[in-house]
């Protein structure tokens, strides 16, 4: 808890003007609908509107669809006065209410959900507290809990996002840093030489991308994200590429060409000591660890075209994984293990955001736009989000792993690429 509210107020303290648009453009068939009532304060006007960032947050997950309040008959601030037959009357099946209170310029939130269909309360009153900065914080943490009460997946939208905005005149590539929704971006790092593949350590406190500043050549960074403090990492001849850090975060994953063809590698973060693990005249790149870090996935063209091979790390023994498409690259494993997320084309097609189970092989395509790339997976690996484009520029999308929410997140400006999605902060 104590490292999350350091990172909201590292956040908060340097955000920056630009930030993602989001809307979402498909949800489940039938979601779940609940009322959020405005909180109870009686105060100014705050900064932030807890109940709707809530409502927002909630139909992010395109889960769940917000009554408006101009639709509420009546806004209740305790138990005492929640009447189910007006709820029941607008079609909501739960709903939430709370209060705001200020002591000494610390503010908390209180608040109570209750189920319509069943006319009871689901949990008693819980407070949440912070100072006027945080309410933001506040809100996500409520939409997390609510979120994990009904559906019993742990709620999101406390994570963050990092993120690569690029604009060509003048040519330069941002860093960028926001909450899950898009708001309060802030800006990492800014260089006129490409930046690719960020990607987060387990523990949330640093990032690893590639950068080409270096007299114009890639090479790897690490960046704590709290301090800003850089360490190059790599500086071989060749290909420096597609960081990935080992579920524990001692070891860095990377594609090196330094001695010849492009090959994986294992780095000691600590100790800098490098590990070659494939040894094949063919491209090796593109590596993710698995789940328990015994083995790592990784793409090559070994077999003549693109597709992704496991490693086991203790005997070094190599497997393909992926039948299915003429093209399967930049693979990503769910948090529980159990599937591998990736680029997949069939002949005739383009490039789609896939998931295969990693046991029985089988194969379902997950989203419906096109020229997709870069998957990220959400810690509780209920979505993922990716780079595509519309309109002739580059945005961000997500998809849920039944592949029954899209969302789409237009930039105001620039390209949007390289979404890198945070793990749990606490």
């Amino acid at each position: 808890m104590k490292r999350y509210l350091l990172l909201c107020l590292i956040l908060v303290a340097g955000m920056a003007q630009a930030q993602l648009n989001l809307r979402v453009t498909k949800g489940v068939d039938n979601p779940t609908k609940i009322a959020v009532v405005p909180f109870a304060w009686q105060g100014g006007k705050l900064s932030e509107d807890i109940a709707k960032i809530v409502g927002n947050d909630l139909e992010f997950s395109g889960q769940f669809q917000a009554t408006s309040p101009d639709r509420m008959l009546s806004f209740p601030r305790s138990e005492a006065e929640v009447h189910y037959r007006d709820w029941k009357a607008l079609g909501s099946e739960y709903l939430l209410i709370g209060s705001i209170t200020e002591q000494a310029g610390r503010y908390y939130a209180s608040y109570e959900l209750f189920d319509v269909v069943q006319q009871k309360r689901v949990f008693a009153k819980l407070t949440v507290d912070g100072s006027s900065a945080q309410l933001r914080d506040m809100a996500h943490h409520i939409s997390d809990k609510v979120y994990e009460t009904i559906t019993g997946i742990r709620g999101i939208f406390s994570t963050k996002l990092i993120y690569v905005e690029a604009f060509k005149q003048p040519q330069k590539y941002r860093l960028m840093l926001s909450d899950i929704d898009g708001f309060r971006s802030r800006m990492l790092l800014e260089s006129r030489f490409p930046l690719l593949s960020p990607v987060w350590s387990p523990n949330g406190q640093r990032v690893a991308y590639v950068s080409f500043e270096a007299d114009n050549k890639p090479a790897i960074y690490i960046q704590d994200i709290a301090t800003g403090r850089r360490q190059q990492m790599t500086n071989f001849r060749g290909l420096n590429g597609a960081p990935a850090w080992s579920p524990d975060g001692q070891k860095l994953a990377m594609a090196l060409s330094k001695d010849g063809n492009p090959e994986i590698y294992v780095m000691n973060v600590l100790t800098r000591q490098l590990t070659r693990v494939t040894n094949h005249f063919a491209i090796d790149h593109e590596p993710t660890w698995s789940a328990d870090g015994a083995s790592i996935f990784f793409t090559s063209d070994r077999g003549g075209k693109p597709q992704i091979y496991q490693v086991y790390l203790a005997t070094m023994q190599q497997e393909r994984v992926t039948f299915d498409g003429d093209y399967n690259a930049r693979p990503r494993v769910s948090p529980d293990g159990k599937s591998l997320i990736m680029l997949n084309r069939r002949p005739g097609t383009t490039h789609h955001i896939a998931a295969q189970d990693i046991k029985s092989g089988n194969l379902r395509i997950l989203s419906e736009t096109n020229l997709d790339e870069s998957p990220t997976i959400a810690p509780n690996g209920a979505m993922l989000m990716y780079a595509t484009r519309s309109g002739g520029k580059g945005v961000l999308a997500a998809v849920s792993l039944d592949a029954r929410v899209k969302i789409l997140q237009p930039p105001k400006q620039g390209d949007v690429r390289e979404p890198a999605w945070s793990p749990f902060f606490n």
